[in-house]
């Protein structure tokens, strides 16, 4: 048996399961008469609708029904939205599309799903798509994000005419001004965070029964956020009560964010099942997630900032362009706000003015993407404080030093109002410094030089404020045999959370791990909750579980001392044992929490049974660190970077494992470096088609691309929850995107590149080397 406590570094309990390939997915489930749904996506970008015959296809073997935009508009179900708290730049209201499950009138985006196959198979159902047959009118579509808003651009929506659905602004302009007109050295650049898709190991997936005796819908289905999607759907589309509708836990492979936002066909495929009478399954395929699934990024940003003579900072203006798609999905709007929240880092920066607007254009909605925000404003600021410091001939670690803010500083104020409440930026960046051996760097350049090869070092210093407020629940429920359910809103997409709720609940009652059962994101087991996202998991939805664990003992050691005939106060608890104080007489937890069960045992004010609930929300975020160096070698002859050195030390204050928290950290410099080297979304600039449909146009990065991480840790716990913790989710992407491409615009910066943009592909690269080259020999 095996008793496990916070911060011990325990592999994960649910790892078993799932490499055995016993885990419990979407694909997993089988109902009985099941069915299978295709959905018959547009192949245009933008397109008036002018008919839909589906008369063969429904003749076809094994179709049960086909439904179009005029079957949903028939049975009057609504939009699906999601709540609207942004303003429009004249502060009016933000504008959200209006989304249908199904649309009938035009399609706007590659992808967007015009009807749907229900068939007693998959192969079925497939053949019947092909037979529909539709008729488009093909009307120009606008896929950039650099002009979207501009006043000749024509309007993606009507009630939107200046394609800009909201807007946000922080920091003062005049402020901003006024250093700039000061500043001995101005840095301006144009940065374009790239279109990226998340591709998790699982696709999305539903399966839905409804119920015609009860009226009631249940939903499997791969999520981050369960009671939000009931609640959307409740209000918006069917427009019913919350309580008619399930949406039941699985394992979720993999999210990143993308699997956060409500989509279509989720309330679709529910639809469907109440129309044919039987449950109904859909899987999204690999090629059809990357024209079905929300993506990431895409945005344009013009930057500065300003310094004095010495390389101090005096101020940061920024201005982003955020395209959100033809539709704003349910979180969409969150990175409009979040990218200019934290534009200045972990660095003192007295005058500040940044804006951001989102903007529309005939692509997929963009929806969170592993640190949506934070993640492109630090590779923005980082990538400006390079390039600064070569400006100036400053050493970019001398830069660093000088603006960093100190950890006597601390709680810190941001001049847009964002407080930072702990952390030490300076000794972060020396501890990765001396690990990545940062001054034997250029005795290493030297030695690629030798070799022909281009050698560039990359250093960041970011933050990425985590755990917002918001609320999450969680019940401990013990049964007779004294055995405990943990039952979370929170859901899971591989970063162990049944293994730290198991650590928190064991270490705090003293009892071994296998008498542990954790179940999350049902809502027929929890009725309410908030969901995993933004890194909040650890903190928030730990907190409230440790809060419940706290109600059990505190009604556990009432029990314990009518076992032991005394008084509360003179209990003690300690490793999962009550004791009288200063007397050798004890009772075991187990066996307090079975007694807990027999009246005869319990004094009659105790109401029988063991199990509390606990609902927790912080009042602040927290702010996780770290500082990233990657070093980087160029082969010039073919543009092929290889990654040969990266070392990175974080400050996610107390971890609860620190085992998971370098998991998470690993994945996050993977996916921050697959985006800066290799993924992107591409379309064609004229008719909108996807470019990027399959892996053999959308790259990704395997294992063989990354040397061995060099990780460390340099934690201060935290004042804004109990456990001390910060959010470890996104620290490793913020801080890779930045330090990756710092490192190979150093590699290249010695040949005249001066800002080269993500992806830094090999092709990319042998282009920007031999442009220079021909400018220079033009030049002589």
């Amino acid at each position: 048996m095996t008793r496990y406590s916070i911060s011990q570094p325990v592999r994960q309990v649910e790892a078993p399961r799932l490499m055995k390939g016993e885990g419990r997915f979407t694909d997993d489930v089988y109902l009985d008469r099941q069915s299978f749904a295709i959905f018959l996506r547009s192949p245009h970008a933008h397109a008036d609708i002018v008919s839909i015959e589906t008369t063969a296809a429904s003749g076809m073997p094994g179709v049960l029904a086909i439904l179009t935009g005029a079957d949903y508009a028939a049975d009057e179900l609504g939009h699906v939205s999601g709540h609207s708290p942004a303003k429009r730049r004249d502060g009016s209201p933000m504008f959200r599309p209006p989304r249908p499950g199904l649309t009938r009138d035009r399609v706007r985006h590659i992808g967007q799903a015009v009807a749907v196959v229900v068939a007693e198979t998959i192969a079925q159902a497939k053949d019947a798509a092909e037979r529909i047959d539709i008729e488009y009118n093909v009307l120009p579509a606008h896929l950039s994000t650099a002009t979207a808003n501009d006043p000749a651009t024509p309007a993606i929506w009507a009630d939107c005419p200046d394609n800009e659905p909201l807007y946000a602004s922080k920091g003062s302009k005049e402020a901003a001004n006024a250093a700039f007109a000061q500043a001995a050295h101005v840095v301006s650049e144009r940065f374009v965070v790239n279109r990226v898709a998340a591709n998790s190991m699982e696709p999305r997936a539903v399966v839905a029964a409804y119920d015609a005796g009860r009226g009631h819908y249940t939903i499997y289905a791969c999520h981050q956020r369960p009671y939000v999607w009931r609640s959307m759907m409740s209000q918006f589309v069917f427009k019913i009560p919350e309580q008619r509708i399930s949406l039941l836990g699985v394992d979720v492979g993999g999210s990143y964010g993308m699997k956060g936002s409500l989509y279509i066909e989720v309330p679709v495929v529910a639809w469907a099942s109440k129309k044919v009478g039987r449950p109904v399954k859909w899987n999204c395929e690999r090629s059809e997630a990357l024209v079905a699934d929300d993506q990431g990024r895409d945005m344009v940003v013009d930057a500065e900032l300003a310094l004095d003579s010495a390389g101090t900072f005096l101020g940061v203006r920024f201005s982003s362009r955020n395209n959100v798609g033809a539709y704003i999905s349910m979180l969409g709007f969150l990175s409009t706000g979040n990218i200019i929240r934290d534009v200045a880092g972990p660095y003192v920066a007295p005058a500040i003015f940044a804006e951001a607007a989102a903007v529309l254009t005939n692509t997929l909605p963009v929806s969170n993407y592993r640190a949506p925000g934070g993640a492109p404003s630090a590779y923005i600021i980082e990538r400006l404080i390079d390039i600064a410091a070569r400006d100036i001939g400053m050493d970019p670690a001398d830069i660093r030093r000088r603006n960093l803010i100190p950890a006597s500083a601390m709680p810190y104020k941001s001049p847009v109002g964002e407080v930072y409440d702990c952390g030490d930026f300076p000794a972060i960046l020396e501890k990765s410094l001396q690990r990545a051996d940062y001054a034997g760097a250029e005795e290493r350049k030297k030695i690629s030089a030798a070799r022909g090869m281009l050698r560039g070092v990359g250093m960041s210093c970011t933050i990425d404020p985590s755990a917002g407020p918001s609320p999450e629940a969680a019940e401990l429920r013990f049964d007779p045999g004294g055995d405990v359910t943990i039952l979370v809103g929170s859901t899971a997409g591989g970063q162990s959370h049944e293994t730290i709720y198991t650590q928190i609940v064991s270490g705090m009652l003293g009892i071994e791990a296998e008498s542990i059962r954790v179940i999350e994101g049902d809502t027929d087991k929890l009725s309410w909750g908030t969901g995993t996202g933004a890194a909040r998991t650890a903190t928030i939805g730990g907190t409230t579980v440790m809060k419940a664990t706290e109600k059990i003992i505190a009604k556990a050691r009432r029990i314990a001392a009518h076992m032991l005939e005394t008084g509360v106060d003179d209990i003690t608890f300690e490793q999962g044992v009550f004791s009288v104080a200063g007397t050798d007489r004890s009772v075991l937890f187990g066996d307090v929490a079975r007694a807990a069960f027999n009246p005869a045992r319990l004094p009659p004010e105790i109401e029988i049974g063991l199990y509390e609930t606990a609902t927790w929300s912080p009042v602040v975020g927290n702010i996780p660190n770290s500082s990233h160096v990657c070093e980087v070698e160029i082969d010039p002859e073919t543009g092929i970077i290889r990654i040969d050195r990266y070392t990175a030390v974080h400050d996610v204050g107390v971890e609860l494992n620190p085992l998971l928290v370098e998991g998470q950290v690993h994945g996050g410099i993977a996916q921050a470096a697959g985006q800066a080297l290799m993924e992107n979304i591409a379309y064609d600039a004229d008719s909108g088609q996807m470019l990027s449909g399959s892996f053999m146009d959308y790259a990704m990065p395997r294992a063989d691309d990354f040397p061995m991480f060099d990780i460390d840790r340099n934690p201060i716990p935290t004042k804004t929850n109990p456990l001390g913790v910060k959010g470890a989710g996104e620290c490793g992407t913020v801080g890779a995107l930045p330090a990756v491409m710092n490192a190979i615009n150093d590699a290249l910066a010695p040949l005249g590149v001066r800002n080269l943009s993500m992806p830094a592909t090999p092709d990319k690269v042998w282009r920007a080397i031999q442009d220079c080259k021909a400018r220079e020999s033009r030049a002589s």
